[in-house]
Formats: structure tokens, C-alpha cells, sequence
């Protein structure tokens, strides 16, 4: 598919006002050193709009998704360019969230429940399970540490074998606290994260915690193509390092976006 590069916002509109909480406005406008991206579109595939993604990854050529819900939540892997379900366990009695892959073992958080359920990669076997305090938002790991959102303006580094907490990370813009941070990426010394009920991705230097690029993804769905169901947005980041892509989707999207993000650039 041809490539497509969403241009049609003005620079104002692409940051004002989007709100993370009851309590925390980003500014109006770009502080110094924050990046303004869009998804330039490469390819799109099928994804299944009955699940309510929650985690992405891309690993040897599948995906790796998590799906919420109670009573509905899974974790399975995807074909890429089909959307076929290659295999499928369910996660009951668990609202499922965030997934990762350390070596052989996929980690999946739950929202709630304080419990990170682990399973075999190749087989989807139940190995075991880590406990935490707080929710289970989003998780992504950088071949060091684990990164653990929780819905706060904190993310959580831990320790890959143990899960044991080691910090935390203030996540800032403009030097403002920002939460509601939801799905993550680890990528190079970035952490790339869907900011919840946004169609804002945010990229965190994830030595400092500040904000250095904001993407604006509202422009990948007409709004004849966004789900009925108002829980259906913005959710899963994987990143192909091997051909340098982005796949991002939503929850009860019936597509998934292959893009790379690129600067903004206003309408002539």
C-alpha cells in the first residue's frame, strides 16, 4: 500500500488540550525539546475487532497480543499480514493488560489482580506468577530491565528474572506530571506510550522521564471506522527493529497500522 503521511492537522490543534486526568492538562503548546510526530502510514492488515488489546509485540515474525476484558481476556499470537489467530489461551477469571517477552517467557500483567502471569513462548504452558502492588497497565522490556506502567505518571523499572521493583521514573511534559499512561514500547533509550483515552502516543526518554517527541495518531481511523463501543481506542505499539516499523492499533480495531513516525509538518 502506498504510504501516507497525515498532514491534515494544524500544528496548534495537535497539542491543545489533550487531557490525561480530571487534573493534568498538557500545555498548549510544545515545550522545548518535545518532538511533534505523525504516523506515516506503510501497510495495512486485518486485525480482529473483537479484541480489546491491551499488549503488542512483534517477535520472529508474529505477534504477540494480550487481550482484556474479564471473562474475555487472552493472550495469542498473530499472523501479520493475515490477522489469523495462530494459537489462543484464555486467561479467566483475569482482566488482562500489558505483555512482554523476556528470553523464552511472555510476562502478562492484570489489571487488578496484582499477579503477572507467565507462559511458555513456543507453547502458551503456565509457568508460573510474579506479584506486585498497584494495577497493571502496560510493560515492555529493553533486554536489561522490565518497564511497568500503572496508570499513574510513574513507570516501574524491575528486574527481569525476579520482577522485584528496582525505581521508578517520573514521567514529565514541560516538567508536568503525566499519567493515564497506558501501553509501552521499549525502544533504544525511549519508551513509547499510549497515553489512555487519547489518540496520543508519547516518547519518554526513559533515563529522565521527560517527554521528548508527542505523535498524534488521530488521523489513522475515519470516524466512520472508529468502533461504537467508546472503549475502543488507541492501544498496542510493537516495534520491528529488525525493518525499523512501528505496528500500532486499538482496542476492537479491525486494523493494524504498520507506520513510521515521522516530524510533523503543517498544511501549505
Amino acid at each position: 500500500m502506498k504510504s501516507t503521511r497525515f498532514f491534515i492537522i494544524p500544528a496548534l490543534i495537535l497539542i491543545v488540550a489533550l487531557r490525561v486526568s480530571a487534573a493534568s492538562v498538557l500545555p498548549a503548546q510544545l515545550p522545548p525539546g518535545v518532538e511533534p510526530l505523525v504516523p506515516e502510514v506503510i501497510a495495512t492488515y486485518p486485525h480482529d475487532p473483537n479484541a480489546f488489546t491491551q499488549g503488542l509485540l512483534i517477535d520472529d515474525g508474529v505477534f504477540y497480543e494480550s487481550t482484556g476484558r474479564r471473562g474475555q481476556s487472552t493472550v495469542r499470537a498473530v499472523a501479520i499480514e493475515t490477522g489469523e489467530v495462530l494459537r489462543s489461551r484464555d486467561v479467566p477469571p483475569y482482566f488482562a493488560e500489558g505483555l512482554t517477552l523476556v528470553d523464552d517467557r511472555l510476562i502478562q500483567l492484570t489489571w487488578k489482580d496484582g499477579i503477572a502471569l507467565i507462559y511458555d513462548r513456543e507453547t502458551f504452558a503456565y509457568e508460573g506468577a510474579y506479584f506486585y502492588l498497584g494495577e497493571g497497565w502496560g510493560l515492555c522490556y529493553d533486554g536489561m530491565s522490565i518497564y511497568h506502567s500503572d496508570g499513574s505518571q510513574y513507570i516501574t523499572r524491575r528486574d527481569p528474572v525476579t520482577f522485584e521493583a528496582l525505581d521508578r521514573i517520573e514521567v514529565t511534559y514541560g516538567g508536568q506530571p503525566v499519567n493515564q499512561l497506558n501501553e509501552l514500547e521499549c525502544v533504544d533509550n525511549d519508551i513509547y506510550a499510549n497515553v489512555w483515552q487519547t489518540d496520543f502516543i508519547v516518547r519518554i526518554d526513559k533515563a529522565t522521564g521527560a517527554i521528548n517527541g508527542l505523535i498524534d495518531a488521530s488521523q489513522l481511523l475515519t470516524p466512520e471506522q472508529r468502533p461504537a463501543d467508546g472503549n475502543g481506542v488507541l492501544n498496542g505499539i510493537a516495534y520491528d527493529a529488525e525493518n525499523a516499523v512501528f505496528y500500532v492499533t486499538g482496542k476492537l480495531w479491525d486494523r493494524m497500522f504498520e507506520v513510521r513516525f515521522v516530524p510533523f509538518v503543517p498544511a501549505n
